[in-house]
C-alpha cells in the first residue's frame, strides 16, 4: 500500500515538528494523536479509508462534521471538543507551510471558531473533608499506607494526576527543608516545600518498599502490584473508593462528581483563605499566568461574604414601613 501525503505529514507533524520545533511535552504529543485517531474513525464512517485519506480528502466540511460527531455520538463535551479542534488548528497550521497549494482549506479550518464553554461550578472540599477523606486509607495494610501517602502528597503538593504519577524518588529531597520537583505542563518544573507530617509519611512509604536505595532512584515512586507506575484511572479509582468510603460514615459535604483534579481545587482555596498570596499560590500549583489562579479567587464566596460585611453600612431605614406593621397586609391597602 503506497503511503499517502497525509499520513507523511502527520507522522512528521507528531514525530518531528512538535517534539523537536515546538518543545510540546509527551502529554500533548499524545493528546495530539488520540484526536487523529479519532478524526481517522470519523472519516472511515464517510467511506474514506486511511489507506484513501489524503490532505486533499479533509475540508473544512470534514472537520465540522467530526467535531459535531464527538458530541453527537461520543457525548463529548464543549471543553473536550476545543482540544481536539486545537489539536486539528495546530496540524493546519503546520500544513499550510509545508503545503502552499492547500493554504486556501487550511486557512478555512483554522477559522473554526472554539465553543464557548460552560461555566462550571468549581468543586473543592472543605478542611473537615479533606481531614476524613484521609482518615478512610487502611493503614494496617501495605496499600492502605500507599494510598494514604498518595493522597496526602496529591493535596499538600496540590499537583495534577499526571504530575503525581510521573514522580520518582530522585525527584524527593529529604532533609531540613524537605521539597519535591514536579514536572507539569510543557516539561516545565517547579520546586514545591514539604511540611513534616507530609514527610514522615513519605519517609515510613519510601522505607518500606526500598525506594531510598539509590538503584531505585528512577522507579515509580507510587506503583500497583505489577510494579508498574498507577494510571490516571487507577488514582481516580482511589480517590473514589475513600470518597465512598467517607460519605457513609459522615454528613460531611463532597461533590456529587468527585475527581482527582478535586484535591488540588481544594489545596488552592485553602491556601487562599489562610491568606497566601495569589503569587505564592500560582508558583505552587505552576500556572503560567496569575490569571490563571485568580479563578480561585472568583469561586471563593466566603472571602467574598466577609468581604462585603466589613465594608457594610446600613442604609435601611430603622423605622419599618408601616404595612409592615399591620398584620393584615390586604386591610392596609384597601385603606391606603
Amino acid at each position: 500500500m503506497k503511503p499517502t501525503d497525509f499520513s507523511k505529514y502527520l507522522s512528521g507533524f507528531l514525530i518531528g515538528y512538535l517534539a523537536h520545533e515546538r518543545g510540546a511535552s509527551k502529554n500533548t504529543i499524545c493528546a495530539y494523536r488520540d484526536t487523529f485517531v479519532l478524526f481517522i474513525a470519523y472519516m472511515e464512517t464517510q467511506s474514506i479509508t486511511v489507506s484513501r485519506l489524503t490532505l486533499q480528502a479533509i475540508t473544512q466540511v470534514n472537520v465540522i462534521g467530526f467535531l459535531d460527531w464527538l458530541q453527537a455520538e461520543r457525548k463529548n463535551s464543549n471543553a473536550t471538543r476545543n482540544a481536539r479542534l486545537a489539536a486539528i488548528h495546530a496540524f493546519f497550521s503546520y500544513i499550510q507551510y509545508q503545503h502552499p497549494e492547500y493554504l486556501y482549506e487550511c486557512q478555512k479550518i483554522l477559522n473554526i471558531p472554539m465553543k464557548r464553554k460552560a461555566n462550571v461550578v468549581m468543586n473543592y472540599l472543605s478542611l473537615d473533608a479533606i481531614k476524613l477523606l484521609l482518615q478512610q486509607p487502611d493503614i494496617r495494610t501495605v496499600n492502605g499506607r500507599r494510598d494514604l501517602a498518595l493522597l496526602s502528597l496529591m493535596y499538600d503538593t496540590g499537583a495534577r494526576v499526571q504530575e503525581i504519577i510521573d514522580l520518582k524518588p530522585s525527584n524527593l529531597r529529604i532533609d531540613k527543608l524537605s521539597t519535591i520537583r514536579i514536572t507539569g505542563k510543557g516539561n516545565k518544573t517547579r520546586i514545591v516545600p514539604m511540611l513534616d507530617e507530609q514527610v514522615k509519611l513519605l519517609k515510613h512509604y519510601l522505607n518500606e518498599h526500598e525506594l531510598v536505595q539509590t538503584c531505585n532512584n528512577e522507579h515509580p515512586l507510587f506503583f500497583n502490584s505489577r510494579g508498574d507506575k498507577l494510571t490516571r484511572a487507577g488514582v481516580n479509582y482511589i480517590l473514589l473508593k475513600y470518597a465512598d468510603m467517607t460519605r457513609k460514615i459522615s454528613d460531611v459535604h463532597l461533590p456529587d462528581k468527585i475527581s482527582s483534579h478535586v484535591l488540588r481545587h481544594s489545596k488552592a482555596m485553602h491556601l487562599l483563605q489562610a491568606g497566601v498570596n495569589l503569587v505564592y499560590i500560582r508558583d505552587i500549583l505552576g500556572h503560567v499566568s496569575i490569571q490563571t489562579t485568580e479563578i480561585y479567587a472568583k469561586a471563593d464566596s466566603r472571602a467574598k461574604r466577609e468581604a462585603i460585611e466589613k465594608a457594610y453600612i446600613s442604609v435601611v431605614p430603622e423605622k419599618a414601613p408601616v404595612w409592615l406593621l399591620n398584620d393584615n397586609l390586604l386591610d392596609w391597602l384597601k385603606h391606603f
